[in-house]
């Protein structure tokens, strides 16, 4: 794995919009102070697209008790 670019607070204050271009095609970049890595920036990961209604079916299990308030729980309420 290929190390992050590096850059100190002035050039990256200088060249963000560059540095913004290299992240956006995937390499992280580190910002460093007096020689310190201070921060990563790194790519956000790509959002799910959903599809609409029910694009996660068969992908999620719900337990037939899911609703069913805990014995302790229901007793500490009063709800029995």
């Amino acid at each position: 794995m290929e190390a992050a670019r590096q850059y100190n607070v002035h050039e990256a204050k200088t060249h963000l919009s560059r540095i913004l271009e290299q992240v956006a095609t995937g390499e992280e970049v580190v910002i460093s102070k007096a020689g310190e890595p201070v921060a990563k920036v790194v790519p956000l990961r790509a959002r799910v697209k959903r599809t609409g209604r029910g694009s996660l079916r068969g992908q999620i299990r719900i337990n037939d008790d899911f609703d069913e308030l805990p014995d302790d729980i229901a007793d500490a309420f009063g709800m029995r």
